[in-house]
């Protein structure tokens, strides 16, 4: 479909620090020559305010990986979408199996969060996702069905929401799933989208993400209803993250 735009998102998760800026610089001068995609940088948020800096002017944008569902408050630690998009975050990661898995954060808990990004002005990337023994046990379209009911808020739309299928069971791993496999998820995905919003919900991009590398990058992006990728580890290293990203030349 031709209105949904690709994005590539990269999530640095707990790596990075200031110096980490000079790889950023190296993404953003390699953006100007990638007009046909989206890329956004996801780094801790002690980097939100140098690394927004560092993309001002550029096609670059600057995303969070986690926020409270509160907009401020006595909450020792956490940080509101408000406070991430004041220093200069345009998106933020909800629901990413490590906070579902480390945090016991429940699918009430993402659509909380997902609402309390709409609030602040950020497009929210809410991620689902099965394990190896849900898969195996023949279960993964039904978890990741279960997770779109309780994650996604009502009224969502293309410009605020974005789907993002990591297999838990694929993340750092270097395993990744069939094309086959990706295809089946991505068009369940679609078809659960498209049921609940409507038109919205085929405007809606829905991510692959899961040992995503430029190696497999051109055969996971072809994949009918994948608009793109969000990449862990090979996010971190400027040439990797933008020969994923070129896919889209």
């Amino acid at each position: 479909m031709a209105s949904r735009r690709p994005l590539v998102a990269g999530n640095w998760k707990m790596n990075g620090l200031r110096a980490s800026a000079a790889e950023l610089a190296r993404i953003v001068e390699g953006a100007a020559k990638l007009p046909a995609v989206d890329l956004l940088v996801c780094p801790p948020a002690t980097l939100l305010a140098q690394f927004s800096a560092v993309v001002s002017g550029s096609p670059v944008r600057i995303g969070a990986q986690d926020c409270h569902a509160e907009p401020a408050g006595a909450f020792t630690g956490d940080l509101s979408a408000e406070m991430l998009k004041d220093a200069g975050a345009s998106a933020v990661i909800v629901g990413h199996s490590e906070r579902r898995s480390y945090h016991k954060e429940t699918d009430a808990d993402v659509r909380a969060k997902a609402l309390a990004a709409r609030r602040a002005g950020l497009l929210a990337i809410v991620c689902v996702g099965e394990t190896r023994a849900e898969r195996d046990s023949g279960r993964a379209l039904a978890v990741v069905g279960a997770q779109l009911d309780g994650s996604l808020p009502d009224g969502a739309t293309a410009e605020n929401l974005v789907v993002a299928y990591e297999p838990v069971w694929a993340i750092g791993t270097g395993l990744t799933p069939t094309p086959g496999d990706v295809a089946e998820m991505h068009g369940f995905i679609r078809q659960r989208l498209v049921a609940r919003f409507s038109a919205e919900g085929e405007g809606m991009r829905i991510l692959y993400g899961g040992s995503v590398k430029p190696s497999n990058a051109k055969e996971l992006m072809s994949v009918a209803n994948v608009d793109g990728a969000l990449v862990g580890g090979a996010s971190l290293k400027a040439d990797e993250f933008l020969a994923i990203a070129g896919v889209y030349r």
